[in-house]
């Protein structure tokens, strides 16, 4: 049902997707950028759905509670209380690991507004988990969402935050002026 909803959706709006195969992996961390639009979170939604990708995201927690919050869980929410700090990249890298087949969505830049710089924890789950960063992204020119790259980290921090960087350089976003392309 997810597979056909997503298609219809993307088709309806004009997206269409690239997945190459040598992309697809059991687990990984998935960078999700640019994100400057709630639409970003319909189109991705809608692109795993057509690639039948098992996701999950981690939410504010009050998102997960109550009827919406069933809804939310269906389509991989994960509730995380924001209030008190919690120690985020170790709770996701349990949660990798007790799963036999996920891709944990992170968008780095942590909101749609823009950012100097992106949160780094989708790095240290990566990782901390040893899993591949697959590189996400939503080309609103072009209207094409995807999976650009399967990046395997080398452990020099500088190094491969460099290689993510040139990657995302010309992704357009929805909204280009909320869009900082140095990540860090």
């Amino acid at each position: 049902m997810k597979k056909i909803f997503g298609s219809i959706v993307m088709f309806f709006s004009g997206w269409t997707y690239t997945f190459p195969s040598e992309y697809k992996t059991d687990k990984c961390v998935m960078v999700a950028a640019p994100h400057t639009s709630n639409w970003d979170f319909i189109h991705t939604l809608s692109f795993f759905w057509k690639c039948e990708i098992p996701i999950a995201f981690f939410i504010k927690d009050n998102y997960t509670k109550g009827i919406i919050g069933g809804l939310f869980r269906r389509l991989g929410a994960i509730g995380v209380d924001r209030s008190k700090n919690n120690n985020l990249v170790d709770y996701a890298v349990t949660v990798l690991e007790n799963s036999n087949n996920m891709m944990l969505l992170v968008p780095a830049e942590g909101t749609r507004k823009k950012v100097a710089r992106w949160k780094t924890g989708f790095y240290h789950i990566a990782q901390k988990s040893n899993l591949p960063i697959a590189l996400g992204y939503l080309d609103y020119t072009k209207k094409i969402a995807g999976i650009g790259s399967l990046f395997h980290l080398s452990g020099e921090f500088e190094k491969d935050m460099q290689g993510i960087q040139e990657f995302y350089q010309d992704i357009p976003a929805k909204h280009p002026e909320l869009y900082n392309k140095n990540i860090y």
